[in-house]
């Protein structure tokens, strides 16, 4: 067996643990959301922004290695991890498992993190709303009661009329 299948494997099994992780911070950043908790925004954020550049450099590492095995075979061009596993039939069902597991993970970030995005998107539309709203009240400022209706001068001055 080669060194670079049991790398492979490790480097797999990396990525699920790195998905994971990220998983977990998207979901613990959309719990912040809900409560609008933005110390706990910013802090999932900034795990999930250390984990992306960890994910990053895992999947570096797994193209390249992909590609040395590739070579190794003489396949040129993309080398699928179906192929490496049909190479090595005694490593074939751990590594088509991995597969499996790293793809499930891949969809659920995407899809935590297509909720987190509209969820924010949302929370964006409402704030915007009241920003227009309170824009437009100071529009128009003047004077008002306690009660607050706006108070009336007694009588139209000169420079009110022109104005």
């Amino acid at each position: 067996m080669s060194r670079q299948i049991l790398e492979l494997e490790t480097l797999l099994q990396e990525l699920i643990g790195e998905h994971q992780r990220m998983l977990k911070h998207l979901t613990a950043q959309h719990a912040a959301m809900k409560t609008m908790d933005r110390p706990a925004m910013e802090a999932a954020a900034r795990l999930q922004e250390a984990s992306r550049l960890r994910l990053l450099a895992f999947e570096n590492k797994r193209k390249n290695l992909v590609m040395l095995i590739g070579q190794k075979h003489g396949k040129r061009g993309k080398v699928m991890l179906s192929d490496i596993a049909g190479w090595y039939p005694d490593r074939q069902l751990p590594l088509l498992k991995l597969r499996t597991q790293l793809k499930d993970l891949v969809q659920q970030v995407a899809t935590r993190a297509q909720i987190s995005n509209k969820l924010a998107g949302a929370v964006l539309g409402h704030l915007n709303t009241v920003v227009r709203l309170l824009a437009a009240s100071i529009e128009k400022a003047g004077l008002y009661t306690k009660n607050g209706i706006p108070k009336m001068s007694a009588r139209i001055g000169v420079m009110e009329a022109i104005g």
